[in-house]
């Protein structure tokens, strides 16, 4: 059994909407919170702060496949960046191939979605694919 290990990026206390309403560009701001509602539907988890810019939803504890350490977590979540939005979604991006097809336009990191905006994508295919990341919990 491996020990949990603490990571600089944890739940915070920071107000969410606070966060959202600082996010300069106009289309991420509203997508954000269209994204917040859409995730805290599906989730049925509250939105909370996890470190100074990730917006996750739930809580459980991560074991990377490669170390073995755990740490805490979120279920689900998104970031508001500069260049995109990054949904974090902690799924193999690659058994989803068929939802992606229909997805719309997007580019993948490792458990990462990356989107310019949410009129880019097919929102019942973003849909499908958190509601199979939570069922990875």
């Amino acid at each position: 059994m491996s020990k949990a290990v603490k990571i600089k990026t944890q739940q915070t206390t920071a107000n969410v909407e606070d966060f959202v309403n600082k996010v300069d560009n106009e289309q991420q701001h509203a997508d954000s919170f269209a994204i917040i509602e859409m995730m805290k539907r599906i989730s049925g988890e509250e939105p909370k702060m996890w470190g100074t810019s990730i917006i996750g939803f739930g809580n459980k504890k991560y074991r990377s496949p490669k170390t073995g350490r755990e740490v805490d977590w979120f279920l689900i979540g998104f970031s508001p960046r500069k260049a995109n939005i990054s949904l974090y979604l902690d799924i193999d991006i690659n058994k989803h191939e068929d939802t992606l097809q229909k997805l719309g336009k997007f580019k993948t990191g490792v458990g990462c979605l990356y989107i310019n905006k949410l009129t880019d994508i097919d929102q019942k295919q973003l849909e499908k694919l958190i509601k199979t990341a939570l069922q990875n919990k």
